[in-house]
């Protein structure tokens, strides 16, 4: 059996196409500028992100919400539903 890597359901001949593709459209000398511009807008987004939660951490802390709490209480109830879940699909799975 030959196990092929992949990125994101992508497998590596695709991901040579869609180089190749870039290339012709744009150009090899493009590419590094190209490249720059998505580094920086993943480095904001990034940024974005991190002040987004630093945020809420303030205002949770700031209103006396403790966040692991309800965490826990989430992750708990998921795992939960996710528990039953197998237990219908175990019982449809025996019965085919």
């Amino acid at each position: 059996m030959i196990l092929h890597s992949t990125f994101l359901f992508i497998g590596t001949t695709e991901v040579m196409f869609i180089l190749f593709i870039v290339v012709m459209v744009f150009g090899a000398d493009k590419i590094p500028d190209i490249a720059r511009g998505m580094g920086k807008g993943m480095r904001t987004l990034r940024d974005a992100t991190n002040d987004l939660k630093s945020e809420i951490s303030k205002t949770t802390e700031k209103n006396g919400l403790n966040t692991t709490e309800h965490t826990k209480a989430f992750t708990d109830e998921v795992k939960k539903v996710k528990d039953e879940l197998e237990e219908t699909i175990g019982s449809v799975k025996r019965k085919l």
